[in-house]
């Protein structure tokens, strides 16, 4: 654990005070209530009215703030503090012949991290830094630990206290206080989801809700969390996708839906992987493989230009437009021969796709690789996958590991389905779905078949699933997207948990 996390001495101290302040009646905890009337961004915008105003009339405006301490300066009769607010930073003026000296003297004893509430008017110093000169201060929350803000260096950048990345994931609130670049890298996900939820209903797609309590977790190749309903003596799974429940509801007559909610999968953790993470899952009905991929571009450039006020980005040394269209189309098998050398006739079957490995000298296991299908995907994964930076389509998967897509009519060995790529990551899962009952329950079968020979992330029988299929559903074009991915591919950020608020750790404290 890190120093800045447990305190004693410095805890003590400042439970003294605070007990000092409730002994004279000025228990800051019971405060309810402090009216505001600007927030700091609004005070220090260079556009506002206020700074336009005579001298005489600046300072007869009056300006209530509140804010948390982040630094403190003090010389003589005077004090220069520093507050911030969710919008950003303000200095504050204070002066004791302003104050009295009680009130002085009170802020003097504040301490980094106490969260005041001022008034008084706006002013900029000689430097130019706009300021509140202070007419009168109140302590409205009280801090029992230290706050480990940083130092601001003279080029005014915040070299922060909370430096150790397992305390910043652990203790979020923290990394939140005093890294304004990881809160800001935070907020453009929520602007993203945001902004991805505009664009859907925009389309005409309908934002549902369905369970996250399942008895056949189904929709991917995962493993599921498990967990027991004690009032029904029944065990349930958390699901690992949303898409059987959203193809239920195209069979029950909605054309356009979309979710955009929490999943769980019980796998490793790395920078790519979270167990709980947020996928956008959505469905359209008379829709095909194409019509997706429009949707996904039109979406990126959409979400790209609306949170970031651009579609062009530096991604890996690389400049990437997500505004220029249409985006690479690469089959599956084409990535393998271009970038391992592997031609599309070596991979008709399992043993001479093994011989073909062997003559490469693949880096992996063969032995570990039992189909045709997790084979193919292995060596897209490892040749192909690192140089997908530019936006890209790969199609034409393997039937055995896509049991929810369509075969393609011409070769029933690969199916109706893509990935998106972008900056080496994979950001999206897209089918021509399979609507024929029949077909469905014979992929469902051969992944029972993979689960029996040791797969324990084939997918499942879901004979109510198979039902809901007799009843007719449409052709329709269904995608998901890694919500957590994508936000990493927008903002840059290097780990899943750089954007993800409160990231699974292993437990301690």
């Amino acid at each position: 654990m890190s120093e800045h996390i447990e305190q004693p001495e410095e805890r003590q101290r400042r439970l003294a005070r605070l007990q000092q302040l409730q002994s004279e009646g000025r228990d800051p905890f019971a405060i309810e209530r402090y009216e505001r009337t600007h927030l700091a961004q609004e005070v220090v915008d260079a556009s506002a009215d206020h700074w336009t105003l005579p001298e005489e009339e600046a300072k007869a405006l009056s300006f209530r703030l509140a804010g948390r301490v982040t630094s403190q300066r003090s010389k003589g009769k005077t004090a220069f503090y520093d507050i911030r607010d969710g919008s950003g930073r303000i200095q504050l003026y204070i002066r004791k012949d302003d104050l009295g000296e009680q009130a002085f003297e009170d802020c003097l004893a504040l301490d980094l991290g106490d969260i005041i509430g001022v008034e008084g008017f706006a002013f900029k110093t000689r430097t130019g830094e706009p300021s509140i000169h202070v007419r009168e201060i109140a302590l409205l929350s009280k801090p029992l630990r230290a706050v480990p803000f940083g130092k601001i260096d003279a080029e005014g950048k915040v070299h922060s206290g909370l430096s150790n990345v397992e305390d910043r994931y652990r203790y979020r609130y923290l990394d939140l206080l005093v890294n304004p670049e990881a809160k800001a890298v935070l907020t453009k996900r929520c602007q993203i989801v945001s902004a991805m939820r505009r664009f859907l209903d925009g389309e005409g797609f309908l934002e549902v809700e369905t369970p996250t309590l399942q008895e056949v977790a189904g929709g991917a190749a995962a493993r599921p969390f498990m967990t027991h309903h004690n009032a029904l003596k029944h065990d349930f799974k958390l699901r690992i996708s949303l898409e059987l429940p959203l193809k239920r509801l195209i069979v029950g007559g909605y054309d356009k839906v979309y979710e955009i909610g929490r999943v769980y999968r019980n796998e490793g953790i790395d920078t790519q992987h979270n167990p709980e993470f947020t996928l956008m899952e959505l469905y359209q009905a008379y829709a095909n493989l194409e019509d997706v991929m429009e949707l996904v571009e039109s979406m990126y450039a959409s979400i790209a230009q609306t949170v970031l006020g651009t579609t062009v980005l530096e991604i890996q040394g690389e400049t990437v437009d997500f505004a220029q269209r249409p985006w690479k189309r690469l089959p599956m098998l084409e990535g393998i021969h271009q970038n391992a050398g592997i031609a599309p006739e070596e991979m008709t079957n399992l043993e001479t796709a093994k011989a073909a490995c062997e003559r490469i000298g693949v880096p992996f296991a063969l032995e570990k690789e039992n189909t045709l299908g997790g084979l193919i995907e292995k060596l897209h994964e490892v040749y192909t996958q690192p140089k997908l930076i530019q936006p890209t389509f790969i199609t034409d998967f393997p039937i055995e590991t896509s049991p929810l897509a369509k075969k393609r009519p011409d070769n029933p060995a690969l199916t109706r389905r893509f990935e998106v790529y972008i900056g080496g990551a994979e950001l999206g899962n897209a089918f021509s779905e399979i609507n024929d009952p029949i077909d469905q329950r014979e992929r469902f079968e051969g992944q029972l078949a993979q689960r029996a020979a040791g797969d324990d992330e084939a997918h499942p029988m879901d004979e109510d699933f198979i039902r809901a299929l007799e009843y007719g559903m449409p052709p329709t074009g269904g995608l998901g997207i890694g919500i957590d991915r994508m936000v990493m591919v927008l903002t840059g950020a290097e780990s899943i948990r750089d954007v993800i608020l409160f990231p699974l750790l292993r437990p301690g404290h």
